[in-house]
């Protein structure tokens, strides 16, 4: 806890107000997301940081650059893999699951 901001979270020291939030799932697990988050920031809200795995080595990745150029964000969005999660809003209903590789079968090595 900062001597400056107390308890306060980043919306409280703005003033902003409360948004909607509704539920998505990822990897069999309900979590919750505010109205204009992408699919990267609801993950990272909910502490998740890594959602995809190379296809090499299966390592872990999340968000690198955050504006969709690097490609390292990719998850499958409602059984459609490479979908970049910085850029794709996130929706109530989504189900999002991590990628592992690239995330379709007939490109695997």
């Amino acid at each position: 806890m900062s001597r400056r901001t107390g308890d306060r979270t980043p919306r409280d020291l703005v003033g902003g107000a409360p948004r909607e939030t509704y539920v998505l799932r990822f990897d069999g697990r309900d979590l919750t997301a505010e109205s204009g988050q992408s699919i990267a920031a609801a993950l990272w809200s909910a502490g998740i940081l890594a959602w995809r795995t190379t296809r090499e080595g299966g390592a872990p990745r999340g968000v690198f650059c955050g504006i969709g150029s690097c490609h390292d964000c990719l998850v499958t969005l409602n059984g459609r893999p490479n979908q970049r999660a910085c850029l794709i809003p996130a929706r109530a209903g989504d189900t999002v699951t991590t990628q592992e590789g690239t995330g379709r079968a007939d490109l695997a090595v």
